[in-house]
């Protein structure tokens, strides 16, 4: 099986520097790639990934000219990777050290016989490590209106890190999913259900970033917001 993570970053290269080594040395049942999709980071994430490059043959890089949003940096590598690297799945994963890369052989197993299997904070022994009361509270609260108005039977609406059968994620347009931001993770996920997915959430413990600063904006929460609504009319 070959395996790809597509990774977006924006100034993550003090992160990207231990984590890219960790997670490509990480031992799966066959080949595991990593395509990092980088908008234009000003901290040079870029030139670190290309130097890693050197050593770790796996390793790929999509550099952007401008920062877009997280769903545009997924929809960009996602196109890539499945064009160029005929992946049998295909992995959502932070860059910030959220995601363990230890849990990677975990999600890839828990594949076998679905079509998504999701990360899930919410579920029994899932758990959150290091965010304060408003953290908490916006996530928990946009996982509900997920729920509720996009009527999607998932407990972790919002996870990013998931791992996806390709030939699932070619049944997607990705064209259509009419979102640039954070939404990208209630949209694709709808398109996924609305294809009959078999979808599974396995327990991950989510941690605060090691370095630098979240990237969502109110703007972000607000296309959520929008997402939700239109979705619920579908």
């Amino acid at each position: 099986m070959r395996a790809c993570v597509v990774m977006p970053t924006y100034n993550e290269r003090e992160n990207v520097r231990s984590l890219l080594p960790t997670l490509l040395r990480t031992n799966i049942p066959g080949e595991l790639h990593v395509l990092v999709v980088d908008d234009a980071s000003p901290d040079g994430t870029a030139k670190e990934v290309k130097q890693l490059q050197k050593t770790f043959p796996r390793l790929h890089l999509l550099e952007r000219p401008r920062k877009e949003g997280l769903g545009a940096a997924y929809i960009a590598g996602m196109t890539h990777a499945l064009a160029t690297l005929d992946p049998d799945a295909l992995f959502e994963m932070d860059a910030d050290f959220s995601h363990n890369p230890a849990d990677v052989p975990r999600l890839l197993v828990a594949l076998k016989g679905h079509d998504l299997v999701i990360g899930s904070r919410y579920v029994a022994d899932g758990s959150i490590v290091g965010w304060n009361l408003w953290r908490r509270s916006v996530s928990f609260g946009g996982n509900l209106v997920s729920r509720i108005l996009a009527g999607m039977p998932v407990n972790d609406c919002t996870a990013g890190f998931r791992a996806w059968n390709a030939a699932l994620l070619r049944t997607i347009d990705f064209t259509k999913l009419g979102v640039s931001g954070y939404a990208f993770q209630l949209s694709i996920l709808h398109a996924a259900l609305r294809n009959h997915a078999r979808v599974r959430e396995i327990p991950v413990t989510f941690t605060e970033r090691r370095e630098g600063t979240s990237k969502m904006r109110w703007n972000d929460i607000a296309e959520f917001l929008w997402t939700s609504l239109r979705l619920a009319f579908r």
